[in-house]
């Protein structure tokens, strides 16, 4: 794909998400390190200024299966958006790999909400992939609401940990 289609593209997935809008986004306060190997066979990319990835910066980003999201939000922010472009590209590449993105929130609010709220999250993901080319028979989305917390803790560090899509191939 030509790179200022791709650059388009890539703007118009932007402000989509941006009307989506949501609060700030709140990093968790502790690396992921629960991530798998390096896909093999990595596609070029583009960061999110534009400017080409170079190797291990492609690397890097692949290794991050985890995307964060703000309290109570389900808008993908620029160092998130890095890291699903990054996987949208790598499966743009194998046509034959599947996706599955993982919805969760974390423990306060209902059930049924956050039910809802891990299934918006795995959708705005969804969304930015299929801009970026992949298509529907490839994507499963899958929300768990607050059910598989990956840090136990009944505060603000664990919470942003919870708040998450995992990405999943």
């Amino acid at each position: 794909m030509d790179n200022k289609i791709l650059l388009s593209l890539l703007g118009i997935a932007a402000l989509s998400l941006a009307a989506c809008g949501g609060a700030e986004t709140t990093k968790p306060g502790v690396e992921d390190k629960s991530v798998g190997a390096e896909p093999s066979g990595v596609g070029a990319g583009a960061g999110v200024d534009g400017k080409a990835l170079d190797a291990k910066g492609k690397a890097d980003l692949l290794a991050k299966r985890r995307v964060y999201f703000a309290f109570d939000s389900s808008a993908v922010d620029e160092e998130n958006r890095a890291i699903v472009e990054a996987h949208a590209a790598y499966l743009a590449a194998n046509k034959n790999v599947k996706v599955v993105f993982e919805g969760h929130a974390d423990e306060r609010g209902t059930r049924e909400y956050n039910l809802a709220l891990g299934e918006r999250r795995s959708q705005a993901v969804e969304r930015m992939v299929k801009v970026l080319g992949l298509t529907a028979d490839r994507i499963k989305n899958v929300s768990y609401g607050e059910e598989k917390p990956v840090a136990m803790d009944h505060n603000e560090a664990a919470w942003a940990l919870n708040r998450r899509v995992e990405i999943i191939y």
